[in-house]
């Protein structure tokens, strides 16, 4: 029995440590983004401008703030009417697509034109869940044993990963952390929780807006098929496009939800 007691407050324990670190790691990856908002969109409106120009579309002016005069990781676009509109939509198409940018819209003379948030991000986005799975089919993200913690082995993982979802901004992305059977069941869901929530602060910081980013945790509840619920394998970050919204220009430094 005393036994049993001891094992409940090590679990505990190591619970309050899960939660307070990923606890910390919002508020670090919040405060970071705040404090450096302007200096990353200017170095966005760079990047933006050269694929810009690099397309034929250098007649096309981009804004990165809103109408309040935020800066914006969702830049309008404007002009560029004598170009036809293949021009047009490659230009939106090649700045969508710079890594960082959470997606663009066009405003004209009627306020909105969807070519830029429609037909085209819609063919950008249609493989997006394809490659972040084909990526994260061959190399998993890593954490420290029993540990919320990103190994920094797997950042090239998740640089590759950001780029992969830079299509989808626009959708709900679903990030779900799994563990293997072993330990206890609570501490275990609770582990997979904040794991999968240092994953969306992790592509927050690489640019994936939050508020389109939604992390859950199930435990040992959904082991992958044909293993065994205890096999290591089990451990895993998995992706999901699972709802599609409009783009709106959002402050860059405004807190998406929890």
């Amino acid at each position: 029995m005393r036994c049993a007691a001891i094992e409940r407050c090590v679990n505990l324990y190591r619970l309050v440590i899960i939660l307070a670190g990923a606890a910390a790691s919002a508020v670090l990856a919040f405060a970071s983004t705040f404090a450096h908002g302007p200096e990353f969109i200017a170095e966005l409106e760079q990047r933006a401008i050269a694929a810009r120009d690099a397309v034929g579309g250098s007649d096309v002016t981009v804004r990165f703030t809103t109408a309040d005069g935020w800066p914006t990781r969702h830049p309008v676009l404007s002009g560029g009417e004598a170009l036809d509109d293949a021009t047009r939509a490659r230009t939106a198409l090649a700045i969508a697509e710079v890594p960082g940018i959470g997606g663009v819209h066009w405003h004209g003379e009627n306020g909105h034109d969807a070519r830029a948030d429609g037909k085209t991000r819609e063919v950008a986005s249609l493989h997006c869940q394809d490659d972040v799975e084909a990526i994260v089919r061959v190399r998993s993200i890593r954490f420290a044993e029993a540990s919320a913690r990103i190994d920094s082995a797997s950042n090239r993982v998740l640089d590759e990963v950001a780029d992969a979802l830079s299509p989808c901004v626009g959708s709900i992305i679903a990030i779900t952390g799994h563990t293997d059977g072993n330990g206890d069941e609570v501490a275990n869901r609770a582990l997979s929780r904040a794991r999968a929530n240092a994953v969306r602060w992790a592509l927050v910081g690489r640019g994936i807006p939050a508020d389109g980013l939604r992390a859950s945790g199930v435990g040992a509840e959904e082991p992958v098929e044909g293993l065994d619920p205890k096999d290591p394998a089990n451990r895993r970050i998995e992706f999901s496009v699972i709802e599609t919204m409009p783009l709106k220009p959002t402050p860059v430094d405004a807190p998406g939800p929890g």
